[in-house]
């Protein structure tokens, strides 16, 4: 019987035991543990109802064009909480010198596609528009290698279009700092579109004109986020008790990893099947397991592999990490009736501010909260400002509801406050992130039953979490098939 260990409890490392599960049922010989070292499962997805709101701890939702977590939860049984965006009601605010600008329309990311709304705009000032015009007829020659996202922008259309737009945007994506992630890694697509048209206006416009035109009776237009209506957990809980029973070991961090290809026992016992193994020690003790699958952040995953592997171990150390704070606040609705409309506004660090964004979550999804309720989601943190973590909860609270009243003029007291610090939980695909993953990959493969899962190498979302949990239980799974040895052998 073969034998693999999930390090790690969050939603990477449970769609790996979901997919072994699955591979179990339809006859695999194969049995699993899945060891988390804090009491819960989950990682970052937290989810509670308080007053009848859905309060979320971590992500809110996830990127509908991404098919993993729509899919996973239709396999649970759960697709009847799918719960798309109003996006009827979709508009994003940019604060400019305190003061709320929507995004024009037509902006796609960073790229203008239509002319009078950029033209017209206050977000942008006029020498940034005629820059904006320029990148049409004059584009600048692509980038022979891997740069920063703000250094992209900045070839194209100017730094006040990184200042205002690209820096608040990807801050509240990922967390982190537009001069330091990579374009190759954070937008791929913007990268082949420059090297094919050099200008992105162009590029935009041409694949607009390429997309197929609806006919006859169209199917409506797919929301952009997508959340589950009693919680982003209910992915997890659903997992969960999908999942073997014993197979689950909450508070039960693991200590040390070793890989057995050295000292494995020769000659092999009667039963042994396989070349080689691995070793994992926790405080309850020693187990041996064929396959091993790390679903935990790059930096904890390098603790584990430094003593069997010091290039992997270093080569996952270096990928850099942000952390965050969310502070959500419940309020009576009559009191947030002078919000703009529309999901919310994300603030650009040229403004100098704690907050880094704001949700409108009553807006942004309809039954979540009840109807006398408003629900304001802020974030704090990111990028080099990790000394907010160890700001109290009051001080917290007071730094959010003055940003608050500075920005929406809102002067009522919250119903109710919850906040949760997420430390080092948001990988940073920093420029030469894609020749770093290489190496990664081309290490691991000379560790048998390796496989690693999470955030820190092809996506942040859910999704991506998802897909890589799934892909690296399928990995081991081959792998282990491939090295099987006759037992006569």
């Amino acid at each position: 019987m073969t034998r693999i260990a999930i390090i790690g409890g969050g939603i990477a490392g449970l769609s790996a035991a979901w997919t072994l599960e699955k591979a179990r049922r339809a006859g695999e010989p194969l049995e699993y543990d899945l060891y988390e070292a804090a009491g819960r499962l989950g990682g970052v997805i937290s989810s509670e109802s308080v007053d009848g709101c859905v309060v979320e701890g971590g992500p809110d939702s996830f990127l509908t064009e991404k098919p993993a977590a729509a899919a996973l939860c239709r396999e649970l049984g759960i697709a009847d909480q799918l719960l798309p965006s109003n996006d009827a009601e979709r508009k994003t605010w940019i604060l400019v010198k305190n003061r709320l600008i929507p995004l024009p329309d037509g902006l796609m990311f960073m790229v203008p596609t239509k002319l009078i709304p950029t033209a017209l705009t206050p977000l942008f000032s006029w020498s940034t528009k005629l820059r904006m015009a320029r990148e049409f007829l004059f584009p600048p020659e692509p980038a022979m290698e891997d740069e920063s996202v703000a250094a992209m922008t900045r070839r194209h259309f100017g730094q006040e279009t990184v200042d205002r737009l690209v820096s608040p945007l990807l801050s509240g994506v990922y967390g982190g700092d537009a001069s330091q992630l990579s374009v190759r890694a954070v937008l791929p697509r913007m990268v082949a579109m420059e090297r094919e048209h050099r200008s992105l206006t162009r590029a935009m416009l041409a694949a607009r004109r390429k997309a197929p035109t609806p006919s006859g009776n169209p199917s409506p237009a797919r929301s952009l986020f997508t959340t589950l209506r009693g919680g982003m957990r209910l992915m997890v809980d659903g997992i969960a008790a999908q999942l073997a029973p014993g197979s689950i070991h909450l508070s039960t961090p693991v200590q040390a990893l070793h890989h057995n290809s050295e000292d494995c026992a020769d000659p092999k016992p009667p039963d042994c099947r396989y070349t080689c193994g691995w070793t994992l020690e926790t405080a309850f003790g020693e187990e041996k397991f064929d396959g091993i699958i790390l679903a935990l952040p790059a930096w904890a995953a390098a603790g584990l592999l430094r003593p069997v592997d010091r290039l992997i171990g270093g080569l996952l150390a270096d990928i850099p990490y942000s952390s965050s704070i969310t502070v959500t606040m419940g309020f009576n609705r009559l009191d947030l009736r002078r919000l703009p409309p529309g999901f919310g506004y994300l603030v650009p660090p040229t403004e100098k501010r704690s907050m880094l964004a704001c949700t409108f979550v009553h807006a942004k999804f309809t039954g979540r909260t009840p109807p006398d309720k408003g629900v304001l989601r802020c974030f704090l943190g990111g990028a080099g400002n990790d000394s907010l973590l160890d700001e109290s909860d009051t001080h917290l609270t007071e730094i959010v509801l003055k940003e608050l009243r500075e920005i929406l003029g809102l002067e009522a007291k919250p119903e109710f406050v919850r906040i949760t610090r997420s430390r080092r939980a948001m990988a940073q695909y920093g420029v030469g992130h894609l020749e770093r993953l290489r190496a990664i990959r081309d290490n691991v493969v000379q560790l048998p039953g390796l496989a690693l899962a999470g955030n820190a190498y092809e996506g942040i979302g859910v999704p991506d979490c998802i897909r890589t949990g799934q892909q690296a239980a399928e990995t081991v799974i081959k792998a282990l098939k491939e090295q099987t040895v006759p037992v006569s052998a």
